[in-house]
């Protein structure tokens, strides 16, 4: 693990991101198999999938989950101690009463959903109180995003490309801004529980 920028506290922090695309499904599974059961934050994800209804993904991230994990609906409210995937062929918002919205616009990126879209209108709900962490994938979708979430004081963190499958995606990130944490792939999971614990022990 690097430490990089490390600005704001641990403790303020209510909900994660988390971003991918190619090489990013072990790495996810990897974390959900990972946290522990006393999540204290919420968990958004957001990954290039097939442009259908198709709740394979859905189903695969559950199973291997200790916490349940369920696609983001219309209007629902962002509690914490939930995972939410992005539904397949929508861009998901977040709103400023933190509920998602689901969005049928222009692919970003070639992707719908896009990570730069969450990732962004998140920043401007949450600020200092957010989290994102881009993993492995094939363009530089998420790190516009990454940007807009430091200047609005939130935590970045990137998967160390030297460990990422397609490396092509943390590092569009890193190039783009100064982010707070580069975490090798295997050390992941026990950074999401130390950020979910600093709220515990708030």
């Amino acid at each position: 693990m690097r430490f990089i920028r490390q600005t704001g506290d641990l403790s303020d922090i209510k909900i994660l991101l988390i971003g991918g695309s190619a090489g990013s499904i072990d790495v996810i599974i990897k974390i959900l198999q990972g946290l522990k059961e006393n999540l204290s934050l919420a968990i958004v994800i957001v990954i290039h999938r097939k442009s259908t209804s198709d709740s394979t993904l859905t189903q695969l991230f559950d199973r291997r989950s200790k916490i349940r994990v369920i696609e983001a609906e219309e209007k629902e409210k962002i509690l914490p101690g939930k995972i939410y995937l992005a539904p397949a062929n929508y861009h998901l918002l977040i709103e400023n009463d933190n509920t998602f919205s689901l969005d049928t616009s222009e692919k970003v990126q070639f992707s719908r959903p896009s990570i730069d879209v969450t990732f962004e209108s998140a920043a401007e709900v949450y600020n200092k109180h957010l989290a994102a962490l881009l993993l492995s994938g094939a363009n530089s979708d998420g790190a516009q995003g990454i940007l807009n979430i430091a200047n609005t004081g939130g935590l970045t963190i990137v998967q160390n490309p030297d460990s990422a499958e397609v490396d092509f995606m943390p590092k569009a990130a890193i190039f783009k801004t100064v982010v707070d944490y580069i975490i090798d792939s295997e050390d992941l999971a026990d950074f999401v529980n130390n950020l979910s614990a600093a709220q515990i022990s708030e």
